[in-house]
């Protein structure tokens, strides 16, 4: 490395950020990028340690060390070119990802972690600053033809990689705009949707061709105003197809007063709100302004409903969470290299949050149809002696009641849409994804394939655009024998 000694010299430096009475009057990102001598440092701190475990951690399988050692050393063309050889979007993951990668960080056993993602967000902004970042269209075109259903970051980086190799790509996604999850499931507060534009005005270059406003499937499950094409249509005018559609299918909560005005989605709530930063109209929008918000869920899509609800005037946000609480740190000795469970504070919660953990909704009660409160009891979770699972059971008299004029379900994702898989007539899995392995990807049906959320089930950006890049090498092999696409 180029500097030995780096991580014993030199501390792990943050970012900078907005202050958050300054943050919630806006929408735009708050986090700067490291300045180029931040990241140097910082680069510097990635250790000589033989064996690579961030690589290991991350999904896409990032060459970390290199690139940390360029910028160390400011080469930050050949940073850039090591980076984009593993990850087709890095401002992405750069903003977004949980960053598995510093959990696998060999420093991280007994020190802070490299900052392997504020360095990436570093090096992928100065590559769009230097115009670095330019179309790579193929030097001959194959003459095959492949469409992409969804337009999320598995649909994308598949669709990029094969424009690449030669293919003609069309992307169709039922949406206005391209960009799926990335732009409707975001809030523009961690991922402003230029980043997203981009990124299209530079895949259009490269010949990928995009249809939003379309639904694939049958034409009786298709909402109105949208271009209908069915999956024997798309198979007689393509070589391949690959489903790259979320898992959209979120989990409810079947307890009584679920039917009240005010309880919905997380996903609706956050998605009309992103469609509003975009220009669109909504008639009848969910709103927290003045209200007291509950949100039921402790993942990401919680942590973003909590950081909406505030920028939208909240008078109260809660956040309730069905396990125990987490513990403030890991024991590292005996999590790494692997994901920890430990206490999370996201920038949501830190502009404000009530957060409570162990806590069952029993039911939603209100008037005029409305409601008006949440009614919960304490949990307690205890291992089974037989099996070593731990089980939840009801605290004895720990019923109690909170105000809730807007209750949000953000309890995840259990499968996508069955409609889609269900036109296509390809098999699925006990959880109702689409059956593929990732070998090829190739579903049941013959010139069909599947990945992303729609394989593999709700899961991280990087997971996506990993699965997009090999479905992308099993696409070309599939149509030309071979392949000179990464894995």
């Amino acid at each position: 490395m180029g500097k030995i000694t780096g991580f014993m010299e030199f501390a792990r430096v943050k970012p900078a950020y907005e202050a958050p009475e300054s943050r919630l009057r806006h929408w735009k990102e708050f986090v700067s990028p490291l300045t180029d001598e931040q990241a140097r440092i910082q680069g510097a701190r990635c250790m000589d340690c033989g064996v690579p475990f961030c690589t290991h951690g991350c999904p896409v399988n990032n060459i970390i060390p290199d690139w940390n050692d360029l910028v160390y050393r400011q080469d930050w063309k050949r940073a850039l070119d090591v980076l984009l050889s593993t990850n087709n979007f890095p401002e992405f993951t750069g903003r977004i990802c949980p960053a598995p990668c510093e959990a696998a960080c060999t420093l991280n056993l007994n020190d802070d972690a490299v900052g392997i993602k504020s360095i990436e967000h570093t090096i992928i902004e100065r590559g769009w600053q230097e115009g670095w970042v330019t179309p790579q269209p193929p030097a001959r075109k194959t003459g095959k033809r492949v469409a992409v259903v969804g337009s999320g970051p598995a649909g994308l980086a598949c669709a990029q990689q094969l424009a690449r190799a030669g293919h003609s790509v069309s992307v169709y996604e039922k949406s206005n705009r391209i960009g799926g999850l990335l732009r409707y499931g975001i809030p523009d507060f961690k991922l402003e949707k230029l980043h997203i534009d981009r990124r299209l005005a530079q895949m259009e270059a490269e010949g990928v061709e995009f249809f939003p406003s379309t639904y694939v499937g049958d034409a009786a499950h298709a909402e109105d105003g949208l271009t209908v094409v069915t999956p024997d249509e798309l198979l007689a005018q393509h070589d391949a197809v690959v489903l790259a559609g979320g898992s959209e299918q979120p989990r409810d909560l079947p307890v009584p007063g679920r039917a009240l005005r005010g309880v919905h989605f997380a996903m609706d709530f956050l998605r009309q709100q992103n469609k509003i930063n975009h220009g669109d109209r909504i008639a009848k929008p969910i709103s927290a302004k003045g209200k007291h918000v509950v949100v039921i869920g402790g993942g990401d899509t919680g942590s973003d409903c909590v950081g909406t609800s505030n920028r939208q005037g909240a008078a109260s946000v809660t956040q309730f969470e069905l396990m125990f609480r987490p513990p403030e740190e890991e024991d590292k000795l005996l999590t790494w290299p692997y994901w920890p469970i430990r206490l999370r504070t996201s920038s949501s919660h830190e502009e404000g949050c009530q957060r409570d953990w162990a806590v069952g909704t029993q039911a939603f009660e209100g008037k005029g149809g409305k409601v008006e409160k949440l009614v919960a009891t304490r949990l307690e979770w205890l291992k089974d002696k037989a099996t070593g699972q731990m089980k939840m059971r009801e605290v004895k008299d720990s019923r109690f009641e909170i105000q809730a004029d807007l209750v949000l379900l953000a309890m995840g994702f259990v499968s996508p849409v069955r409609t889609v898989l269900d036109a296509f007539g390809v098999e699925t899995d006990a959880r109702g994804n689409a059956r593929a392995n990732t070998d090829d990807y190739c579903s049941s049906r013959a010139k069909v394939f599947a990945a992303g959320d729609m394989r593999r089930g709700q899961s991280l950006v990087v997971w996506a655009i990993r699965e997009g890049r090999q479905c992308a090498r099993s696409v070309d092999e599939y149509l030309m024998g071979a392949s000179v696409l990464p894995r």
